[in-house]
């Protein structure tokens, strides 16, 4: 199976500030990672690597097999940035217009949308559960409702590898516990490839195929029963793991 996403001896600074070095990993197509560390590891530096915003101080970093330097098929990823859920809670649309405007590069400059446009807006958002909402505004959504829409607005121009940030930060248990179970759907039956960075692996961990961890510049994958046996044995309502031989790390509620 090809690699949606390949890293070779990767390297970032910022200045004369390392973030990481030589890191290497590749996702499969279909896999569903999360990548844990603590402040300022550099969770959503990679992130931005992997989008284009940022370019690698040395080694490679290929998506679908392309060098990220020269990777212009863009609609093939899809992202949900960390600040996403606290910027649209006043935004003035609706929820059908939110995820409508992400085809854009579809309806054109000064067009006006089609029924098919909105016949996709709608289906993208029955895919998060939030059909019956499109015509609210996202300002009288909940928190949880709101991150589900903004999740419609990504899965509307059908990506083939969904980045997330901290996508259940701010939320309540009961949202979050829904948001991954929604991820998890998506993963098995559309065989969406998904990178999640996340603080919350206590809760996250039994979703995820695999778990990367990023501490002190170097990148690690554990072992995923390991950390779920070591996660079994900690109090009710522990948020996530702390320091020990197993997870490599603290994390905390960012990156860079």
């Amino acid at each position: 199976m090809p690699d949606a996403i390949y890293a070779n001896n990767l390297c970032f600074r910022y200045g004369d500030e390392p973030i990481f070095s030589q890191i290497g990993f590749s996702l499969c197509a279909g896999d569903f990672a999360g990548v844990i560390g603590a402040n300022g590891a550099g969770k959503s530096t990679l992130l931005r690597l992997i989008l284009g915003e940022l370019s690698p101080t040395a080694g490679e970093l290929r998506l679908f097999e392309r060098d990220v330097r020269r990777f212009d098929a863009w609609s093939r990823i899809g992202y949900l940035s960390q600040n996403g859920l606290s910027s649209g809670a006043n935004f003035p649309a609706t929820a059908e217009e939110i995820v409508t405007a992400n085809l854009f590069s579809e309806i054109g400059f000064l067009r006006f949308t089609k029924k098919a446009h909105r016949e996709k807006a709608r289906a993208a958002l029955a895919q998060v559960g939030m059909e019956a909402y499109a015509g609210r505004m996202l300002g009288s959504l909940s928190d949880g409702q709101r991150q589900r829409v903004l999740l419609a607005r990504v899965l509307v121009s059908e990506p083939e590898l969904l980045l997330l940030d901290e996508p259940t930060n701010g939320v309540d248990a009961e949202t979050v516990a829904s948001l991954l179970l929604l991820l998890s759907r998506l993963n098995r039956e559309k065989g969406l490839t998904i990178v999640m960075v996340t603080h919350d692996i206590a809760r996250a961990a039994e979703y995820l195929s695999r778990i990367f961890c990023l501490e002190d510049g170097s990148m690690v994958e554990l072992d995923k029963a390991q950390l779920l046996e070591e996660l079994s044995h900690k109090p009710a309502g522990a948020a996530s793991l702390r320091k020990g031989p197993e997870n490599h790390g603290n994390h905390g509620n960012s990156g860079i």
